[in-house]
């Protein structure tokens, strides 16, 4: 105030100097002259200060309040400042703002104007991390319930990186050692920079616009933090979560994290593994299947194997009471060996068939009906052939247990006495006679015939030459 009312003194008219009683200054007068001081003196400086009373006016201009333990201070940081800010400022953070002090000459308020901010004590990319991991959590996009299962059989992958990178050569070299019939859709992007972000959420939709696409791997290889920016952005984390197709995140080695990671419906350590998983739910399936098919051989064996035990058994039980009895039952359990097996195969086939309905049911429609239709055909005739084998082994037994029971018959002196023979007892011991010598007369004898037998008393013993 001073140098300005003796600069205007030194004209000599003998004008009261400004700032005067004679000449006083006006409001704005003192406004402006005390923003050019401050303008002048405290421009371009570092302050260090914790936000309070954050407000993002609808114009996208920040105003807020920086503040330590025994002062405050305004501030405002203009959008075309604030939009190179990665992460979101809220009351309580500390942060470090490069700006120029100045006095906002309609209310003669006291601010800085900040051009720069970071946070203070935490890397700016590390803090617009937390707070997005933070912010998508909280919506629920990193909830294990939401995420889906990787397709066993997939038929066609897509693969969203650069087309030049080493990880989709990794990850074709992986296809191509293990032998993998796939059909690889590569959707090429820039994986780093500014522009990547944009560039992978519309790989991303071009895969989901096709019909053949059935699992996504999101790769890219290692890098720093700046390197792996592009898979930290919140537009990519909201296209994984809005995908139709699962998606494999693969991105850096297996100690880098990205947002990315946590939105996927899996993360890989690398690309090379992501390759690894899809083909190991291929491997899985392939083996169980192949196993219910040894099981269920090994069932119709042992059956088998039982029937016939049984069956020999039964054939060398020749005890004259029990020949009748044990045909019968013999029979009966052909039969029923036979019905059990039948059962036991359907129920198997059933529950097979359940399994690779379910696991097809998540597959592409287009891309698996095909083959999960020549599985089911390969399926069926396998159990046409267990079956047709089954009933030949136990129609074949059946023949020759019934061979045997005829032979048993004809030998059977149930059969000789059908011809007209009989057979007679001692009738108070029981005893078979087959010699008249040791008959005496009046000995009560009983005769069995094909059909009932007679009580009878000896007259006279002859014998064979008498």
């Amino acid at each position: 105030m001073t140098r300005a009312g003796d600069r205007a003194g030194a004209a000599g008219d003998g004008a009261p100097r400004p700032g005067t009683r004679g000449r006083p200054f006006g409001v704005a007068e003192v406004n402006k002259a005390g923003r050019e001081i401050l303008e002048a003196d405290l421009s371009s400086i570092y302050l260090v200060g914790e936000i309070s009373n954050f407000k993002p006016h609808t114009s996208g201009h920040w105003y807020f309040s920086l503040k330590d333990e025994r002062a405050q201070i305004g501030a405002a940081m203009f959008r075309y400042a604030n939009g190179l800010v990665r992460f979101r400022p809220a009351d309580g953070m500390k942060v470090l703002v490069r700006g120029t002090v100045t006095l906002y000459e309609p209310r003669g308020s006291y601010q800085i104007v900040v051009e720069t901010m970071e946070p203070k004590g935490l890397g700016e990319l590390q803090a617009a991390f937390e707070q997005l991991k933070a912010k998508l959590r909280a919506e629920g996009l990193f909830d294990d319930a939401r995420k889906r299962p990787i397709p066993p059989l997939p038929r066609s992958i897509g693969v969203v990186t650069s087309p030049t990178g080493a990880a989709v050569r990794d990850i074709l070299r992986v296809f191509e050692r293990r032998g993998a019939d796939l059909r690889v859709l590569i959707a090429p992007c820039r994986v780093q920079g500014t522009a990547a972000a944009g560039e992978i959420v519309r790989a991303l939709s071009i895969l989901n616009e096709r019909a053949d696409t059935e699992i996504v791997i999101l790769a890219r290889g290692g890098g720093s933090l700046e390197d792996l920016w592009p898979f930290n952005e919140e537009a990519v984390a909201r296209a994984i979560a809005a995908s139709r197709i699962p998606v494999v995140s693969a991105v850096g080695h297996e100690v880098d994290f990205t947002i990315a990671d946590f939105v996927a419906d899996l993360r890989a350590p690398t690309p090379s593994a992501a390759a690894e998983i899809v083909l190991k739910s291929r491997d899985e399936l392939t083996a169980r299947v192949g196993g219910a098919r040894n099981a269920l051989g090994r069932s119709a064996r042992l059956i088998l194997s039982q029937a016939r035990g049984r069956i020999a058994r039964l054939g060398s039980d020749r005890a004259l009471g029990s020949v009748e009895s044990r045909l019968r039952e013999a029979l009966q359990r052909a039969d029923d060996l036979s019905l059990r097996l039948h059962r036991a195969m359907t129920n198997r086939l059933v529950t097979l068939r359940a399994a690779v309905d379910l696991k097809s049911q998540r597959l592409s429609p287009r891309g698996l009906r095909a083959s999960v239709s020549a599985r089911r055909e390969r399926l069926g005739a396998t159990s046409g052939l267990a079956e047709r084998a089954v009933r030949g082994r136990v129609e074949a037994a059946r023949q020759k247990l019934g061979r045997a029971a005829s032979m048993l018959q004809t030998l059977s002196p149930l059969g000789v006495l059908e011809r007209g023979y009989a057979i007679c007892h001692d009738a108070a011991s029981g005893d078979v006679i087959t010699e008249a010598q040791p008959a005496q007369v009046g000995l009560a004898v009983r005769v069995r015939l094909h059909r009932g037998s007679l009580l009878c008393d000896v007259k006279k013993a002859e014998t064979a030459g008498g």
